[in-house]
């Protein structure tokens, strides 16, 4: 109960940064079109940081542990949205939008931010963790979803700066080198703009988009009820069950660090390349709007279930 609480006031603190990008716009100062700029500098510069920041703890046998854990559940956790998708996208003739927002969630912006509130900067290494399997995942199959094609272009996934920086962490991490202390300065700086900055730009995204028509057509929350509750209730039970068969001390926590990926709202990310390959990128808006929105009622009551259930 005590880490609901907690997360229901993280989130709380975030939504009022994003209703002050939504103000910006909405006074003129500001246009949301001009989000893109700042968009290129949470991509290209904080998330890289942020990633690297994380890997800058001391390799010990219990880290290295934890992370195949984390590892291991973030793989499982995509396995499962995958394979529940299929006979899902049939039942309800789901479009690729709709497929992509229920399997792909805002890790990337809203978990690391969460981590180091609830749990601590030594935790963040096993968000990483998470985001990596589904930066991977997402221009491999989420792309080629999008695309609907089946070639993949290994060439774009592995010069992907996330991608680097996930592989530059890893290397610093298992050799055990220590980035100077003004350079981890740096990274720490960068690493707390993450948060204010995601939730800037989710504001000002939402600024353009007509609420009224976003919370009155009835098709959206197909999108909402999957990415909200059916798949992190899914993935509360694939928790429950990796955490029976690991015998590992801190694995509630470790765990908890890839549930909170799997109950934010839709990933930020879909929109960007449903505009870059010619999809609805309207509608993939909208769904992303709305499971922010509703996120903040939904995220506690999932993390209140973990509790209870862990």
């Amino acid at each position: 109960m005590q880490i609901s609480l907690l997360l229901m006031e993280e989130i709380i603190k975030l939504f009022v940064i994003m209703f002050m990008g939504y103000a910006v716009v909405k006074a003129g100062l500001m246009k949301s079109s001009e989000s893109k700029s700042v968009s290129v500098i949470l991509v290209y510069l904080v998330i890289p940081c942020v990633i690297i920041k994380a890997f800058q703890v001391d390799y010990t046998p219990d880290v290295q542990k934890g992370l195949f854990l984390a590892i291991a559940a973030a793989v499982a956790v995509h396995i499962l949205f995958l394979l529940i998708t299929i006979p899902l996208k049939k039942i309800f003739q789901m479009d690729v939008i709709e497929q992509a927002t229920s399997i792909y969630s805002n890790a990337g912006i809203l978990v690391i931010p969460l981590v180091q509130e609830l749990l601590g900067q030594d935790y963040v290494i096993y968000s990483s963790a998470y985001i990596a399997v589904q930066l991977i995942l997402l221009w491999t199959q989420g792309k080629n979803m999008l695309c609907e094609e089946e070639k993949l272009e290994w060439k774009k996934i592995f010069l992907n700066v996330n991608i680097i920086s996930i592989i530059a962490g890893i290397v610093l991490f298992l050799f055990r080198i220590k980035l100077p202390a003004g350079v981890q300065d740096v990274l720490g700086m960068m690493n707390n703009m993450i948060g204010p900055l995601g939730m800037l730009l989710a504001g000002m995204a939402i600024a353009e988009v007509p609420l009224k028509s976003i919370f009155t057509k009835k098709r959206n929350y197909l999108s909402v009820a999957l990415r909200l509750l059916l798949y992190p209730v899914l993935g509360l039970f694939l928790m429950k069950a990796i955490q029976i068969v690991v015998n590992l001390e801190n694995s509630s926590q470790i765990l908890l660090t890839v549930y909170l990926a799997c109950v934010t709202p839709a990933c930020a990310s879909v929109t960007s390349m449903a505009q870059l390959y010619d999809k609805d990128a309207a509608y993939a808006s909208s769904l992303y709007v709305l499971t922010t929105l509703l996120s903040i009622v939904t995220m506690p009551v999932m993390v209140y279930l973990y509790e209870m259930m862990m």
